[in-house]
Protein backbone atom coordinates (compact mmCIF):
# COMPACT_ATOMS: atom_id res chain seq x y z
CA UNK A 1 0.00 0.00 0.00
CA UNK A 2 1.22 3.46 -0.88
CA UNK A 3 1.64 6.17 1.71
CA UNK A 4 -0.28 9.20 0.46
CA UNK A 5 -0.33 12.80 1.66
CA UNK A 6 -2.88 15.41 0.60
CA UNK A 7 -3.27 19.07 1.46
CA UNK A 8 -6.69 20.51 2.23
CA UNK A 9 -7.58 24.19 2.27
CA UNK A 10 -10.70 26.35 2.36
CA UNK A 11 -11.64 29.99 2.74
CA UNK A 12 -15.39 29.65 2.16
CA UNK A 13 -17.13 28.26 5.27
CA UNK A 14 -13.77 26.62 5.98
CA UNK A 15 -14.46 24.67 9.17
CA UNK A 16 -17.52 23.01 7.65
CA UNK A 17 -15.81 22.25 4.33
CA UNK A 18 -12.57 20.97 5.86
CA UNK A 19 -14.62 18.74 8.15
CA UNK A 20 -16.50 17.38 5.12
CA UNK A 21 -13.22 16.80 3.27
CA UNK A 22 -11.62 14.93 6.16
CA UNK A 23 -14.79 12.89 6.77
CA UNK A 24 -14.87 11.87 3.11
CA UNK A 25 -11.20 10.88 3.15
CA UNK A 26 -11.87 8.74 6.21
CA UNK A 27 -14.92 7.17 4.58
CA UNK A 28 -12.92 6.32 1.44
CA UNK A 29 -9.53 5.42 2.95
CA UNK A 30 -10.15 4.41 6.57
CA UNK A 31 -7.44 5.48 8.99
CA UNK A 32 -6.41 9.05 8.12
CA UNK A 33 -3.81 11.00 10.08
CA UNK A 34 -4.66 14.70 10.20
CA UNK A 35 -2.45 17.63 11.16
CA UNK A 36 -3.60 20.57 13.20
CA UNK A 37 -5.33 23.37 11.29
CA UNK A 38 -3.50 26.57 10.33
CA UNK A 39 -4.84 29.96 9.23
CA UNK A 40 -2.99 31.98 6.62
CA UNK A 41 -3.70 34.93 4.36
CA UNK A 42 -4.86 34.23 0.83
CA UNK A 43 -1.92 33.88 -1.59
CA UNK A 44 -2.05 35.37 -5.07
CA UNK A 45 -5.31 37.29 -4.60
CA UNK A 46 -7.22 39.46 -2.14
CA UNK A 47 -9.65 37.35 -0.15
CA UNK A 48 -10.60 35.80 3.15
CA UNK A 49 -7.98 33.87 5.08
CA UNK A 50 -7.61 30.16 4.37
CA UNK A 51 -7.63 27.30 6.84
CA UNK A 52 -5.21 24.54 5.83
CA UNK A 53 -4.16 21.09 6.98
CA UNK A 54 -2.43 17.98 5.68
CA UNK A 55 -3.80 14.45 5.85
CA UNK A 56 -2.01 11.15 5.35
CA UNK A 57 -3.35 7.69 4.60
CA UNK A 58 -2.50 4.41 2.89
CA UNK A 59 -4.09 3.33 -0.37
CA UNK A 60 -3.85 0.66 -3.06
CA UNK A 61 -5.16 3.18 -5.59
CA UNK A 62 -2.89 4.72 -8.21
CA UNK A 63 -2.41 8.52 -8.16
CA UNK A 64 -4.88 9.04 -11.02
CA UNK A 65 -7.63 7.26 -9.09
CA UNK A 66 -6.85 9.23 -5.93
CA UNK A 67 -7.20 12.43 -7.97
CA UNK A 68 -10.58 11.18 -9.26
CA UNK A 69 -11.68 10.60 -5.67
CA UNK A 70 -10.50 14.11 -4.77
CA UNK A 71 -12.60 15.55 -7.61
CA UNK A 72 -15.64 13.68 -6.30
CA UNK A 73 -15.08 15.25 -2.88
CA UNK A 74 -14.75 18.67 -4.54
CA UNK A 75 -18.09 18.03 -6.26
CA UNK A 76 -19.73 17.41 -2.86
CA UNK A 77 -19.06 21.03 -1.87
CA UNK A 78 -20.04 22.37 -5.29
CA UNK A 79 -16.55 23.38 -6.34
CA UNK A 80 -16.34 24.48 -9.92
CA UNK A 81 -13.00 24.43 -11.69
CA UNK A 82 -12.15 27.80 -13.22
CA UNK A 83 -9.21 29.24 -15.05
CA UNK A 84 -7.98 31.12 -11.99
CA UNK A 85 -5.20 29.38 -10.11
CA UNK A 86 -5.55 31.69 -7.11
CA UNK A 87 -9.15 32.19 -6.04
CA UNK A 88 -11.52 31.64 -3.13
CA UNK A 89 -12.23 27.95 -2.57
CA UNK A 90 -14.93 26.09 -0.71
CA UNK A 91 -12.50 23.18 -0.65
CA UNK A 92 -9.18 22.56 -2.35
CA UNK A 93 -7.56 19.15 -1.97
CA UNK A 94 -4.20 18.52 -3.61
CA UNK A 95 -2.27 15.26 -3.90
CA UNK A 96 1.12 16.18 -2.42
CA UNK A 97 3.07 12.93 -2.18
CA UNK A 98 2.54 9.32 -3.20
CA UNK A 99 5.22 7.13 -1.60
CA UNK A 100 8.52 8.21 -3.18
CA UNK A 101 7.05 8.58 -6.67
CA UNK A 102 8.50 11.35 -8.84
CA UNK A 103 6.19 12.08 -11.75
CA UNK A 104 5.18 14.81 -14.18
CA UNK A 105 1.64 13.50 -14.67
CA UNK A 106 0.37 13.96 -12.06
CA UNK A 107 3.05 16.28 -10.71
CA UNK A 108 4.60 14.45 -7.75
CA UNK A 109 5.89 15.47 -5.36
CA UNK A 110 3.82 18.60 -5.64
CA UNK A 111 5.98 21.75 -5.62
CA UNK A 112 3.70 23.24 -2.93
CA UNK A 113 5.35 20.96 -0.36
CA UNK A 114 8.50 23.07 -0.34
CA UNK A 115 6.99 26.33 -1.58
CA UNK A 116 4.31 27.12 1.00
CA UNK A 117 4.60 27.04 4.78
CA UNK A 118 0.89 26.18 5.04
CA UNK A 119 1.72 22.87 3.33
CA UNK A 120 5.18 22.16 4.73
CA UNK A 121 4.45 22.92 8.40
CA UNK A 122 1.45 20.56 8.77
CA UNK A 123 3.24 17.90 6.70
CA UNK A 124 6.35 18.13 8.89
CA UNK A 125 4.06 17.97 11.93
CA UNK A 126 2.51 14.59 11.01
CA UNK A 127 5.49 13.12 9.13
CA UNK A 128 8.71 14.75 10.38
CA UNK A 129 10.91 11.86 9.29
CA UNK A 130 9.35 11.50 5.85
CA UNK A 131 12.03 11.94 3.21
CA UNK A 132 11.27 14.19 0.26
CA UNK A 133 11.74 12.01 -2.84
CA UNK A 134 13.66 14.67 -4.77
CA UNK A 135 15.78 16.41 -2.13
CA UNK A 136 16.44 13.30 -0.05
CA UNK A 137 15.91 15.36 3.10
CA UNK A 138 13.43 14.96 5.95
CA UNK A 139 10.34 17.17 6.12
CA UNK A 140 11.37 18.31 9.61
CA UNK A 141 14.68 19.56 8.20
CA UNK A 142 12.93 21.39 5.38
CA UNK A 143 10.60 23.03 7.91
CA UNK A 144 13.51 24.10 10.13
CA UNK A 145 15.03 25.92 7.15
CA UNK A 146 11.74 27.43 5.94
CA UNK A 147 11.13 31.15 6.35
CA UNK A 148 7.84 31.13 8.32
CA UNK A 149 7.41 34.87 7.70
CA UNK A 150 6.98 34.29 3.96
CA UNK A 151 3.50 32.82 4.58
CA UNK A 152 2.74 33.46 8.28
CA UNK A 153 0.58 30.87 9.99
CA UNK A 154 -1.67 30.91 13.02
CA UNK A 155 -2.70 27.70 14.73
CA UNK A 156 -6.50 27.39 14.83
CA UNK A 157 -8.49 25.26 17.25
CA UNK A 158 -10.68 23.18 14.92
CA UNK A 159 -11.79 19.66 15.80
CA UNK A 160 -11.92 17.36 12.81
Amino acid sequence: MALVYVGLGSNIDPEKNLRLGVDELRRRYGDVVVSRVYRNAAVGFEGADFLNLVAGFRSNEEPGEINRQIEQIHDLVGRERGDERFAARALDIDLLLYDDLVSNDPPLPRADVLEYSFVLRPLAEIAPDLVHPVTGRRMADHWQECDPDRHPLTLVDVIL
